[in-house]
């Protein structure tokens, strides 16, 4: 069995039609091409993700409704900072070792990388400081 068996394609295209929200209409898209067959590394180059995040998106449309697929988890309160060490740890790896098609990191890159990977936000400016501190 593979993902999203279960997920009807009809209803992610009514979803489709009915939103306005761009997140979701990316991820939306990003499970109907996969259904219609297009492999995860094209699906990565053609929205500019990276593969880890297109396996999340997936995994999301298989364990939960659709509604809840395309959205955001609630990230209540002030966003948890991320321990200086592994921080060292994911600049030291640098961006391919995250699915960043880059030779090394912008503040920007980093940012959504921290994101996605440990749930934690920073702002670009922080980043920049962060990274110019590691880097030096």
């Amino acid at each position: 069995m593979s993902k999203l068996d279960h997920v009807d394609p009809a209803a992610l295209r009514e979803k489709l039609a009915d939103t306005g929200d761009a997140k979701a209409t990316k991820r939306l898209m990003v499970a109907l091409d996969y259904l219609d067959g297009v492999a995860v590394d094209e699906l990565s180059d053609r929205y500019g993700i990276p593969r880890s995040t297109v396996y999340y998106w997936l995994s999301r449309f298989d364990e939960r409704p659709i509604d809840e697929a395309i959205t955001d988890e609630d990230r209540p309160g002030r966003p948890t900072a991320l321990d200086r060490s592994v921080l060292e740890d994911v600049v030291a790896a640098g961006p391919r070792e995250y699915d960043v098609d880059a030779e090394e990191w912008s503040p920007a890159t980093l940012r959504d990388v921290l994101d996605r990977e440990f749930d934690v936000s920073y702002s670009e400016g922080h980043v920049r400081r962060l990274l110019k501190e590691l880097t030096d």
